[in-house]
This record gives structure tokens, sequence and C-alpha cells, in this order.
């Protein structure tokens, strides 16, 4: 009897919980009346009331959240510490706990978490992309090549930019470039206050299922921002998979060609994870192009190596595991690798943007 009426409120959490686990997975239409009637509005919403904010609320949001659960892990050790005269708060915390855990997932799941069972960008744009084997590695030089040519083309003209002017030009290229129904409700980013810590766990932004709020590293070096911003706006607009993120943004930043800086990250970016993948396969063929690209981002590569040196620690290696897994479990069967598909999907954007007269980038 002591612990009834918070048993059952757990209880339907539970099964609340268990039934939106079970109805959107597999279930197109489900996810798309879900997209419909429950995500934009809620993140157009949440753009409005938040988005003229200058500082980021998700980042207080969770500075609080890492203060109550210090406090309830305090209380949990003074309670078994004081078992026999206090076992009955120990139950009652736990309890709490556990109904607050659960109140918070289906707000990340209301808010943020039935997007990730939305078609893939590849498949809802159509692309066409080769299948691992030996003509895919070729395509993988020729397309490597490719992204150096355009980096030695933009780093002529390229410009830093400050983080208001990336912000506020991504703003605008998500309204002139894509039909985001998100984009005209406040669409925007903002410098995270834990910019410093997140250099230690290697994170360049995120994005906040509670707030709708885009959060980016406000130390990144100028030259990776526009890419990361535009990233962190494609999940305002819906897009949960961090690869297809990854994709909307080289989309977009590309399609800019009057927009040296936009651009040249775009290709920055891109060819870093290009480079990367051709290197595991065949460093001598990926060290020999290397040779090829121009001095302004030869230097902006050594300005990476130096910031992965001084803040490198085993911190981002528990991170990424932790993230890792949270990908997977959110129908991300790559994980974190889920990053680096961008550039099969990009070959297969750029081949088929040569044949297309349709020049609106769609977001499902």
């Amino acid at each position: 009897m002591r612990y009834r009426n918070k048993l059952i409120i757990l209880a339907i959490l539970v099964m609340l919980v268990a039934a939106m686990q079970y109805i959107l997975p597999n279930n197109a239409h489900m996810v798309n009346v879900y997209n419909v009637y429950i995500f934009r509005p809620y993140q157009s919403f949440r753009n409005m009331l938040l988005g003229k904010i200058p500082i980021s609320v998700g980042d207080i949001l969770y500075l609080v959240l890492g203060v109550l659960i210090l406090l309830t892990v305090v209380r949990w050790f003074y309670f078994v510490f004081k078992f026999k005269t206090h076992k009955h708060y120990l139950g009652h915390l736990y309890i709490r706990c556990m109904i607050s855990l659960c109140i918070a997932y289906v707000l990340f799941f209301v808010g943020w978490g039935g997007n990730y069972y939305k078609p893939s960008l590849a498949d809802y744009w159509h692309l066409e992309i080769p299948k691992p084997s030996a003509q895919t590695d070729t395509l993988l030089i020729a397309y490597d090549n490719m992204l150096i040519g355009k980096l030695n083309e933009y780093a002529a003209h390229y410009k830093d930019l400050s983080f208001r002017q990336v912000d506020r030009r991504a703003q605008s290229y998500y309204k002139a470039f894509t039909d985001s129904k998100t984009k005209l409700h406040g669409l925007n980013a903002k410098p995270s206050i834990f910019g410093y810590m997140m250099q230690y766990f290697e994170i360049q932004g995120y994005y906040n299922p509670f707030t709708g709020e885009a959060q980016v590293n406000r130390y990144l070096p100028p030259f990776m921002l526009p890419f990361v911003v535009c990233h962190e706006m494609a999940h305002q607009s819906g897009i949960a998979a961090e690869g297809d993120a990854n994709l909307l943004s080289y989309v977009i930043c590309s399609a800019v060609k009057k927009d040296t800086a936009f651009g040249y990250s775009a290709y920055f970016n891109l060819w870093l994870y290009a480079h990367s993948r051709l290197r595991a396969w065949d460093s001598t063929v990926a060290n020999s192009l290397k040779k090829q690209l121009n001095q302004l981002s030869l230097a902006h590569l050594d300005t990476l190596r130096a910031i992965r040196r001084q803040y490198r620690s085993s911190v981002s290696d528990y991170s990424g595991w932790l993230y890792d897994g949270y990908l997977r479990m959110h129908n991300q069967k790559d994980g974190i690798a889920s990053y680096s598909t961008v550039v099969m999907s990009a070959w297969a954007w750029d081949e088929q943007r040569k044949f297309s007269t349709d020049w609106m980038i769609r977001i499902p």
C-alpha cells in the first residue's frame, strides 16, 4: 500500500514507453503521422519560444539535471548506509527515479525520438548508392580527387566568418534552398556554454531533444563552423540519422556557389571523411592525393591535429563508446560510424544533380 500510487504511475509510463517502441518501428504511416502532427508543430513552437533567447536553455537544463543527478546519488548512498531506518525512503527514491526516467524518455520520444524511424535521405531522394566493390574503390579515388580540386578552387577566395554570420547565413540558406517545414519559425544555432568541455569530448555540436535547440561548440575553427551549424539545423528540420544530417549539411553548403566560406567548409569536411575512408583502403593512394592539397587546407589540417593533441583524453573514448551505443539503440545500425556514410551518398547526390532541373532540397 505504501508504494501503490507510485507503482500505478510507473506501470502506466512503462506501458506507454513500450507502446511507442512497438507502434513506430516498421510502420511508415505512423512515422508520417508523428512527423506531420507531432514533431513539426512541436519543433516550430519550441523554435518560436526559445529561438530569440541568445543563450542555450538546453545547456542550462542539462546543467540543472546534472546537479539533480549528483544530489540523487548522494541520497542513494545515504539511504543505503542507513538502510535499517531508511529502507522505505530508499524504496520511494528508487520508484521516483524510475518514474523520472520514463517521463524523460516519453518527452525525448515525443520531441525527437520518432525521427529515427524516418526513411533515409538516400531513399527519400532515390539516390543510387553503389554497393561495396572494386568499382566503389575506384569511385572513391575519383571523388577524393574531385573534392581536392574543389578545395583548391575555393581556398583561393576563402575568408573566415564569425559565429553570428554563419548562423544568419545558414538560416537564410535553409529558407532559400530547402522545403524544411520548421525553417520559418526561428531555425537557428547557439554557441554552447559547454564549449570548453566539448573539446575534451570531441563534440562539435549537439541537438537538444527536450528544447529543440541546436548547440555548437563555440571553440571550433571557423572553417568547420558552416558545415557543423548546417548539420545541427538539419536535426532541427527533423533529420535524425547522423549520416543524413551530414549529407544535408553538405548539400546545402555546396549549393551556395557564391559563398566560399560555406562551400569550402562543405568540401573540407566531406574530404576528411573521404580521405579517412580511402586511407583505410589504400594509404599510399590517399597520401599521394593529399599532396595535391593547397597550403590553406594543409594548414587547417594542422590546426585540427593540434586541437586533438591538446584535448585528447580517455574521456573522449568513453563518450564515443556511449554515443555509439545510443545510436545503435535508436535504429542506426552503424553506430558512430554512420557519420562517414555521407561519402558515397554525397557522391550519389552530386551525380543525380548533374541531370536534375529541380533545385529545391526536399526534407522528409
